[in-house]
């Protein structure tokens, strides 16, 4: 590896960290004021992956690897909700990926562009749990911005459960709408869940 490889590789790196300034912009419309970070989304979505991926069978740690890149293009385009990719092209994340990665080690680069490829192209039983995941992350932070006093978020939560395929996210969505977002406490603390 080069030290113009190495610079490139570190150069991403700190465009990476953006995504932790970056917000989650759909959220906005439904009233929330701060909402998640793209980093936070993604790094719960990377955790979701694995588990519905290991329960459907597919390798998990692909599955995760596929979601931590997910997002990644919005350092360079910001998190574009489904409003604004009405009005604006979409930009095409394996291009963006292209640049990106370039001057990067050859096998850094073509693992990461081909991780984006194979999201993108949503037929890999990975790329479709973490696809999955990417939907029950929503879905489940909606639930969460719900219970903080944000009702306008239901139309999200709905969308997000109608976008999900595998049966272990369906599975999955159906428990999660099913039980308070502190149910998780309450149980540790062997007290009654939705008390």
């Amino acid at each position: 590896m080069t030290d113009e490889e190495l610079s490139a590789v570190a150069r991403f790196l700190y465009e990476a960290g953006t995504l932790k300034q970056t917000k989650r912009t759909g959220w906005w419309m439904a009233g929330v004021r701060d909402p998640e970070s793209v980093a936070e989304h993604s790094w719960r979505t990377a955790l979701i992956a694995s588990i519905i991926a290991k329960l459907e069978g597919a390798d998990p740690a692909r599955a995760a690897f596929l979601a931590v890149w997910h997002d990644s293009q919005e350092t360079r385009t910001g998190d574009v909700n489904h409003l604004g990719k009405k009005y604006a092209p979409s930009a095409d994340p394996q291009a963006i990926t292209a640049d990106q990665t370039e001057g990067m080690p050859a096998v850094l680069a073509d693992t990461v562009r081909d991780l984006v490829a194979e999201y993108e192209a949503k037929e890999s039983a990975e790329a479709i749990c973490a696809r999955d995941a990417d939907k029950l992350e929503c879905m489940l932070q909606g639930i969460e911005y719900k219970a903080q006093g944000y009702e306008h978020v239901q139309r999200w939560i709905d969308n997000s459960r109608g976008r999900i395929v595998t049966d272990t996210g369906c599975r999955l969505a159906d428990e999660l709408l099913g039980m308070g977002s502190l149910d998780w406490l309450r149980t540790v603390l062997g007290e009654s869940p939705s008390a």
